[in-house]
């Protein structure tokens, strides 16, 4: 079953055409990759299913909700959360209080209960330390909870950043480039934290640059060019396929 359909998307800027006419959908648990050469909408489609961006037209229908020009933290609310291509978190702050800024969206406590630091606000805080600390081991995080984000290295503020995805309790997470900057080893371990995540019953839409990832770990695959859908099909129909061969993968692939 589908969980989530873009229907005939168009984004403009200026007179440049980022996103034309793009239709795809996401089956519910599935891992779907969303490839194409740098300038191909990508990231631009993953904004404007997340409420970072307006399509001029066309349709976002999340689990039969249209959701086309919603704002992103209502957007995140029904479930779907994000990571993002260039890295962004509070790098003087610590791990844990990184993670927690992902919980915010579930929390009931308001002003005057937290202001005033009733037993309710407590409750509702000490879970959120504690589901930020699961998510925290999830990623393997956990031991440097205490560490400033920005302490890191390149790879980890990368699953840091999957962790505070995550404590939003998403059932739809839009990963974009998570290998970028890893090493060889560093994207085994994110290829067993994807699968993890998909365990979970999360479905996973990804952009990855990282082919040898993308051809193991997705089991469908959308290309974009131009801002246009080129192919879609298994890795092994788009391997062959000669206007990826052409666009994405080059002519000796």
């Amino acid at each position: 079953m589908s969980l989530l359909s873009l229907k005939n998307l168009f984004k403009t800027f200026g007179g440049l055409v980022a996103v034309n006419g793009v239709s795809f959908e996401v089956d519910e648990n599935a891992i779907m990759g969303l490839i194409g050469p740098n300038g191909a909408g990508k990231t631009t489609v993953f904004n404007a299913i997340t409420g970072n961006y307006k399509p001029d037209s066309g349709e976002v229908i999340f689990d039969r909700k249209h959701i086309t020009g919603m704002p992103t933290h209502e957007i995140v609310r029904l479930g779907i959360a994000r990571t993002f291509q260039n890295i962004r978190l509070f790098k003087s702050m610590r791990l844990v209080e990184n993670v927690l800024a992902g919980c915010h969206c579930r929390m009931k406590a308001g002003v005057f209960s937290s202001i005033l630091r009733l037993p309710s606000q407590r409750k509702e805080e000490a879970r959120a330390v504690e589901r930020s600390m699961r998510e925290l081991a999830f990623v393997g995080l956990d031991s440097q909870y205490n560490n400033l984000a920005g302490n890191l290295s390149y790879g980890n503020q990368r699953l840091l950043e999957i962790a505070r995805a995550l404590a939003s309790d998403p059932r739809f997470l839009i990963l974009d480039e998570p290998a970028g900057g890893m090493n060889d080893q560093e994207t085994e371990d994110l290829m067993e934290i994807i699968h993890a995540i998909q365990g979970r019953g999360i479905t996973i839409l990804l952009i990855e640059h990282d082919m040898n990832l993308v051809m193991r770990i997705c089991k469908h695959l959308v290309v974009l060019e131009y801002g246009a859908v080129i192919a879609e099909g298994t890795p092994e129909e788009i391997k062959k396929n000669p206007l990826v061969i052409e666009a994405y993968l080059g002519a000796e692939e």
